[in-house]
């Protein structure tokens, strides 16, 4: 039977965890949506562009009815949660319904704060937050005329030049010396409130709001100071505080909101938060970004997809006002840590500010000039180190044709709120030929949430429509055997529970039904990943047949390796090999690049005698895995002492030979740094020095040669092992098939890898899983 699935909160962030879940198992649950608002969802950030003229109240809806009747969902609009018995696991509304679950999420946002001054209560005193609020405003426009907006943030702005098109005299109250002063710095700040001084709106700024008089109405605001100003509509626009109050009523554990951990459980079991009324590591995010990536965390929980849990956001903010190019990101404070670059250009006025802490992009502020947004939030969420070249590149005026959009890679976000690439755009309007910005966002989703990348979207459009675009979309299958994409076919896997290959072939129509040399291994590969025990149960990694175990060579004999581990051999071993070579006739044995014994020219039916003859296991052939561990023996004027290090490849060696990788890995130990230049184009290499082990990856001799990056120094064996491992088990969880170390370093970032592993909950998390699966192979064998 399905589980019962409640979510009280019908806004944008509980709404995109319940998409999210019926992305990844439609079948999971039967879902109850109960929302206060009389609506269905809509997209709460775009009522200022419906007060300002640009959009309609249809066209801010997200989810219409249809689409709740489509997905089996009941929705109680218009009724209000009062009461959560945890015991019993109910919830009770103010309609009295009674709806049990089985799962609950807390998605109840929050609450504009309102000034706890003198006639607030009065007539003319508005928020700004809902739908509702959004009609009375419009409402008291055709009435009155002086309009008062107290708050300088991104929300009253939006709102004043909104009520600046609905024909009033606005002034803006700030109780600072300049807007939005924890988005922009004064430079940007005064650029800004100059455009819009230009656009109608009055500022008043260093104020800080006494009194509301009047007597039934608003007509008057009165300052701390004496002074005051006329006003018969007052939009107060603060903040917000989040909705905490049943789950504190409830016995849920909150402080500022409702405290959850990285995978969005509250205190209480089986209920969950997320959104705007959720602190989460101390924070409370207002964002739709943050909302959106803790409903996707809290969704692949919800479905048993073991995700990484959510560890916090880099906020980003736009302000959507005609005319106005803004963007800041990060933290943009500069101390004795930080060092900034600018570029001031008043005669157009842009305006350029990046803040660097070494060569890592900590916080930017945009004013005038854009296009590099999406490309600054990503340098900044992956803390790549930036080259003086691209930050130059990063301040230069952009260019007024295309061709700044048409170097733009297809993997580049275009849409942060809802990640949605320049590729994936491209690909929708060639596909369903979009002609209009509209059509992409409804197709896509890009520039449906906060709509701060609408001017990048409407400029790409124009791009991919003129003749100077010369890119398609390609689509890449993981195989001829079908047209799915390798991420797809592991997204089906997991919705639907595929834990075989013919599961797999049937079920995803694939063209042939026993596959092909691309996918066979691909798969059995996410397999293994998904259910850890597949490859115990399905044997296909262990090889007991003695022919997998050899080479088969041009010359149709075979070639078999013994297992050496760090390259170190018995007397036993060279007795053995001996024994084989005379008994068997063999006469091309030798040493390989990798210290290896081969042993050539065995026949196939002597494989299996000749494997038994040399009395240890053979290393597997043709399977991605740390096969060998090269290590350095001192020779020639090095007099280092290899002890440690033999030890430490060895054991390495021992542990991790049978682990399945997404593409083979090259690891190897020196004990010093007389040899160790040559190693470090491995993917992994440790040297030792005195303080330890220097660890290096990413090496790679192809398709060019380079060394590997200095990644951490571990104080001792035990250190470099456990970092070791959970770099191993990091690459294993998150690379694609096929793709090597260096390939995912450059893809995810070696600030990201050292962020997850320095974190020692996390990184001893990894190890556990590694050991946990080795435990398995060591059994098995």
């Amino acid at each position: 039977m399905k589980q019962k699935l409640v979510v009280i909160g019908n806004g944008m962030a509980g709404v995109r965890c319940v998409e999210e879940i019926l992305k990844h198992n439609p079948e999971l649950y039967t879902i109850s949506i109960i929302g206060s608002e009389p609506h269905h969802n809509y997209n709460r950030i775009l009522l200022s562009s419906v007060l300002q003229g640009e959009a309609r109240f249809q066209d801010i809806t997200i989810n219409d009815a249809i689409w709740y009747e489509e997905n089996d969902i009941t929705l109680f609009s218009g009724e209000t949660a009062t009461e959560i018995d945890t015991e019993k696991k109910m919830v009770i509304t103010d309609k009295n319904h009674a709806i049990s679950y089985d799962k609950l999420i807390l998605a109840t946002g929050s609450s504009p704060f309102v000034l706890p001054i003198p006639g607030v209560e009065k007539e003319g005193v508005v928020t700004f937050r809902t739908i509702e609020d959004c009609k009375n405003i419009l409402e008291a426009a055709k009435h009155y005329k002086n309009a008062v907006v107290i708050g300088g943030g991104v929300l009253g702005l939006e709102a004043a030049r909104g009520l600046v098109n609905l024909g009033l005299n606005v002034k803006v109250i700030h109780n600072t010396e300049y807007l939005m002063q924890r988005q922009l710095d004064s430079v940007s700040s005064k650029m800004l409130q100059h455009q819009l001084e230009q656009q109608g709106i009055e500022f008043i700024l260093g104020k800080v709001t006494e009194q509301i008089i009047g007597d039934k109405r608003v007509n008057e605001l009165t300052f701390t100071d004496g002074t005051s100003v006329e006003a018969d509509l007052v939009v107060m626009s603060v903040g917000v505080i989040p909705n905490s109050v049943l789950a504190k009523k409830s016995g849920i554990t909150t402080n500022r909101g409702i405290i959850v951990n990285d995978f969005m459980e509250t205190s209480v079991s089986d209920i969950y938060a997320v959104g705007e009324c959720v602190e989460h590591n101390g924070i409370v995010y207002g964002l739709v970004k943050p909302l959106y990536e803790q409903g996707q965390v809290l969704a692949k929980h919800l479905c048993q997809l073991n995700p990484q849990g959510y560890e916090g956001s880099v906020l980003s903010t736009s302000l959507k006002v005609p005319g106005v190019d803004l963007f800041s990101v990060g933290d943009f404070t500069e101390d004795s840590s930080t060092k900034s670059l600018t570029m001031l250009n008043e005669i157009h006025s842009v305006y350029k500010k990046i803040v660097l802490r070494g060569d890592i992009i900590v916080g930017a502020v945009l004013y005038g000039e854009t296009k590099n947004q999406s490309k600054l939030l990503d340098l900044i969420v992956k803390r790549r180190h930036v080259s003086d070249e691209e930050k130059r590149q990063l301040l230069q005026a952009a260019d007024k044709d295309s061709s700044s959009i048409k170097a733009m890679k297809q993997s580049e976000i275009i849409c942060n709120c809802n990640g949605v690439t320049k590729g994936s755009i491209i690909e929708a309007v060639q596909q369903n030929e979009l002609t209009t910005v509209q059509e992409v966002k409804q197709c896509t989703k890009a520039s449906s949430s906060c709509g701060g990348c609408k001017l990048l979207l409407s400029d790409l459009l124009d791009y991919i429509q003129s003749d100077e675009c010369d890119e398609l979309f390609e689509r890449k299958s993981l195989c001829t055997c079908t047209t799915l994409t390798e991420d797809e076919v592991v997204l089906q896997i997991q919705q639907k529970n595929l834990s075989s290959l013919q599961d797999v072939f049937t079920q995803l129509n694939w063209l042939s039904l026993e596959g092909c040399a691309g996918c066979v291994p691909a798969i059995q590969y996410y397999l293994a990943m998904i259910y850890p025990d597949y490859a115990e149960k399905n044997q296909f990694f262990y090889m007991n047949d003695d022919n997998l175990k050899a080479q088969h060579m041009s010359d149709g004999t075979y070639s078999i390796i013994p297992q050496t581990y760090g390259g170190k051999v018995s007397a036993k071993l060279l007795r053995n090999i001996a024994a084989v070579m005379e008994k068997y006739q063999l006469t091309d044995v030798g040493l390989t690049t990798e210290q290896r014994f081969q042993l050539k020219g065995i026949k196939q039916e002597d494989i299996g005698a000749v494997c038994t003859d040399i009395g240890i296991r053979l290393r597997p052939v043709n399977i991605h895995t740390i096969h060998h561990v090269n290590t350095y023996y001192s020779e020639k004027k090095c007099q280092c002492h290899t002890g440690v290090s033999l030890q430490l490849s060895i054991q390495l060696e021992k542990e991790m030979e049978l682990i399945l990788t997404p593409h083979e890995i090259k690891l190897s130990v020196s004990p010093c740094k007389h040899h160790d230049l040559e190693m470090r184009t491995n993917d992994i290499h440790l040297v030792g020095v005195e303080r330890g082990f220097e660890m290096y990856v990413g090496g790679s001799c192809f398709p060019q040669l380079q060394q590997g990056e200095l990644f951490s120094i571990a104080s001792d064996h035990d250190e470099a092992k456990r970092l070791t491992c959970g770099f191993v088990q990091y690459y294993r969880e998150t690379a694609n098939y096929l793709e090597n170390i260096s390939e995912w370093i450059n893809r995810v970032g070696i600030i990201h890898i050292r962020e997850v592993l320095f974190e020692e909950t996390l990184c001893n998390q990894l190890v556990e899983r590694l050991e946990a699966e080795m435990m398995i192979n060591v059994e098995k064998i």
